[in-house]
Formats: structure tokens, sequence, C-alpha cells
């Protein structure tokens, strides 16, 4: 289920500073993907619908209301597989990434970076994260992945986890780490590239069990690099072909420098 942020700004007026986010990056897709993350059982053989141009967008969350939409999306998606999530807040050295397909936003993604606070992943893996810390690892984290499979697909996807590199980037960060359920671990391995470094933990606040999983970002600029921008014309089975171009990586990284 997408949200609409029209009935959340029902009854007061709109101003320029609500917002209506400024977009970072438009994405033209024909496509809904029918089952997809953290949904998504075997990405190569997942289905898309044909259902005409749509045009996403994504933004960054910078006002309660959209915050509030993107907790009701996170917690429909984590619910229906019988998961919790807490309330998206406005937070120090967090930001919220959203995919807009009109009104509505069908997709969320919580990005975290590293501070003398931590991570949320060190309440379950500090011992993990300081070994990374010690090698001198700056780090961040994605937490409160959701898209609505109805809507969304392999390219909203890839454009909130190519975004979300691109801000590690501008903040530093050299390696990611992910919190996700065991039965999702192939997903992020396969598509992602991402690595097992720790085994099952219980995660009270989801009322799930978690592993933690790996990246460094310059193997993500890597698969840019050789596969970024070729879509469907490409045999790689990740989802790293529907990331943007090479070529178009470092103005998008300019527009989040000056703020979109």
């Amino acid at each position: 289920m997408a949200y609409n942020l029209k009935n959340l700004f029902a009854g007061r007026r709109q101003t320029v500073a609500d917002d209506f986010d400024k977009t970072i990056v438009n994405i033209l897709s024909p496509y809904r993907l029918k089952d997809l993350c953290p949904t998504m059982r075997d990405a190569p053989n997942t289905q898309e619908d044909n259902l005409g141009e749509q045009l996403f967008k994504i933004r960054l969350a910078q006002s309660d209301a959209t915050r509030s939409a993107a907790t009701m999306l996170v917690q429909k998606r984590y619910a229906w597989r019988g998961y919790n999530a807490g309330e998206i807040r406005k937070e120090p050295n967090r930001i919220t990434l959203l995919a807009h397909l009109g009104d509505e936003i069908v997709g969320s993604l919580n990005i975290g970076y590293d501070s003398p606070e931590g991570l949320c992943a060190d309440e379950r893996y500090h011992e993990e994260i300081e070994a990374l810390r010690a090698q001198g690892c700056n780090l961040g984290e994605i937490t409160k992945l959701a898209i609505d499979e109805n809507r969304g697909n392999k390219q909203v996807l890839a454009g909130m986890i190519n975004i979300a590199y691109l801000y590690g980037l501008l903040h530093g960060v050299t390696d990611a780490v992910i919190e996700v359920t065991p039965r999702h671990r192939p997903f992020y391995e396969r598509m992602l590239d991402f690595k097992q470094i720790a085994g099952e933990r219980y995660y009270a606040a989801s009322s799930t069990d978690v592993v933690l999983m790996h990246i460094k970002l310059a193997h993500i600029t890597e698969r840019i690099e050789a596969v970024g921008g070729k879509g469907t014309d490409c045999k790689d089975r990740s989802i790293y072909p529907y990331f943007f171009p090479p070529g178009d990586q470092k103005g998008i990284m300019h527009r989040l420098e000056i703020g979109t």
C-alpha cells in the first residue's frame, strides 16, 4: 500500500518549506515489480508488469508529514511479514530517502552515519562493529528499507540505494552495514554483493532474528563503473545495471552537495 501525502497535508496551508521535498532525481519506468525487497524471494525470477511509463521521484524527507507517511509505509510492509517497525523521526546523523509516484510514497530508506552515539547495529553487533572501526572503516548503515511491491520496481530500489551510496561518499563513508532477516540474506548477497559477517541475533524492536551484512563502498563504485546504467541490456543479474550510469554519478552527487 502506498501513502498519499495530500491526505497528510489536508487542513493546513502548504508552504514552500513543506516538502514536496526537492527532487534529487527522476526515474522513468514502465514496470511494477510484483514482489520486491524485503519480500522478494528469488530476484531473477521476479515478474514485472508493463503499466506504461511512470515517473518516480526520489526525494529527501524534510518534514514531519513525509516522515509520518514513510513510517506508515514501512510499518505496513514489515507487519505483512510479521515484523515490527518503529517510527521514522528526525535524528542527528540520519536521513530518510523517499520514492514518490505522484503524491504517493512508494519507497523509503533510512541512512545512518557513525557518530559518538553509534549505529543501530551496535545494539546487537557492537563487537563486530568495533572491529570494523578498528580497521579504520568509516561506517554507514541502511535501516527501514521498504518498497510498495505493487507500485515500486527494480529501478526505484536501485535508484534509492544509489543515492544512499552517493550520500555515503559525501559523508566519507567507506563501508556500509545492514541488518536483515535470515530469509532476506540471499537477496542482498545476489543483488547487491553484501557479505554476511555475523550470525543471527534477536532484534527485539522488530520481534525477529537478524544477521549482519557488510559491503565496501569501493566495491559499489567498481560495480557501477562496470555495469551501471545498462539495465536489461546487461546479463548481470544483480540490480547494479539499474544504477545510474557512471557518467551521471558526479552530476547527481553535485546536486546532493548543494542541497538539490
